[in-house]
């Protein structure tokens, strides 16, 4: 029995892309450079973490953030953060650096050394899309701006 390869999704990638380019530029576009937002998380009886946005560099085209999280495990798990380009002139955004790993293929050979997914860039830019979603629905930013 032959495995077929895997083939990149490029519509699917791009969709998600376009899609977390809108959420997170709702969270950084009246930043600058150096600013962060933070975002408490609480759900209807407690606080469970807090969602932290950096913007790390502005330009006319492109902004790079950072998106973080801390919480009630930070003693004992990672905290998840990624590093995020949006790019100004394509609508989209695209994570670049996720838990300190940098520069992700279309697609992975499996298994492969590090034990990427064939589709890891598409599922890092989905989780991206979750976590937004997630913090847009449970965030309490009392400075952060209305949808235009």
């Amino acid at each position: 029995m032959h495995k077929t390869a895997y083939v990149t999704d490029l519509k699917t990638l791009q969709t998600e892309c376009s899609s977390n380019y809108l959420r997170l530029r709702r969270w950084v576009m009246d930043m600058d450079a150096g600013e962060t937002r933070e975002v408490p998380l609480a759900g209807e009886h407690a606080r469970f973490g807090t969602l932290w946005i950096e913007v790390l560099e502005q330009a006319p085209y492109t902004t790079i953030a950072r998106v973080s999280q801390t919480g009630v495990l930070d003693g004992f798990i990672d905290t998840p953060r990624m590093t995020v380009h949006l790019y100004h002139d394509a609508n989209m955004a695209e994570v670049t650096d996720f838990q300190r790993q940098r520069h992700f293929q279309g697609r992975y050979r499996y298994p492969n050394p590090r034990m990427h997914q064939p589709d890891e860039k598409l599922q890092l830019n989905r989780f991206l899309g979750e976590w937004l979603q997630h913090g847009q629905a449970y965030g309490h930013a009392a400075d952060l701006p209305e949808i235009r």
